[in-house]
């Protein structure tokens, strides 16, 4: 926010929007280990089922090119979409049979399945469980890391250090 005074007002709106848990401030991010240099200043959790579009163009004629298509470096954000089809346009799965075709020729192509309509999505990305017994779950073929619990960020170096690519142990 460019007036940090700004911010008890805005974390207001945003908590009185449908589909919005709760805003976490600082002591909130700090809270659940969110409190990093990226994160902004407010972050928005959605409700348990919701997820929050990133969607922000008002008229779908004026969407970009790459809203309807499978463009993860391009969007700002994850697009759950990108696993739907867009059941609007004819014959879709047969035209996206037909651009992979294209793709294994060696010619170039345009692969436009997303739709723009978000109400096929299903569920959250991101969000902690309210129940941990619904949490992830990681299984290892090797006993010795195991325990109850990890951290999202204690992953990435026990992988690594199972496939043998890291020495550091996960403590």
């Amino acid at each position: 926010m460019r007036d940090p005074g700004d911010e008890p007002e805005v974390a207001k709106i945003l908590g009185e929007l449908d589909g919005v848990d709760q805003v976490l401030d600082a002591a909130g991010k700090a809270t659940h280990g969110l409190n990093h240099e990226r994160s902004g200043e407010l972050v928005a959790v959605a409700e348990p089922d919701a997820w929050f579009t990133y969607y922000y163009w008002l008229d779908d004629d004026r969407a970009p090119d790459f809203a309807r298509q499978v463009e993860i470096h391009r969007k700002p954000g994850y697009d759950p979409a990108e696993l739907l089809h867009d059941e609007t346009v004819p014959a879709v799965k047969l035209r996206a049979v037909g651009q992979v075709a294209r793709k294994k020729l060696g010619f170039r192509y345009r692969l436009r399945t997303v739709p723009l309509d978000p109400s096929g999505v299903r569920g959250s990305h991101g969000r902690l469980p309210d129940d941990p017994e619904h949490g992830p779950v990681l299984l290892c073929s090797e006993p010795g890391p195991a325990r109850p619990e990890f951290t999202a960020t204690e992953v990435e170096p026990l992988l690594l250090r199972l496939a043998g690519l890291a020495e550091d142990p996960v403590r």
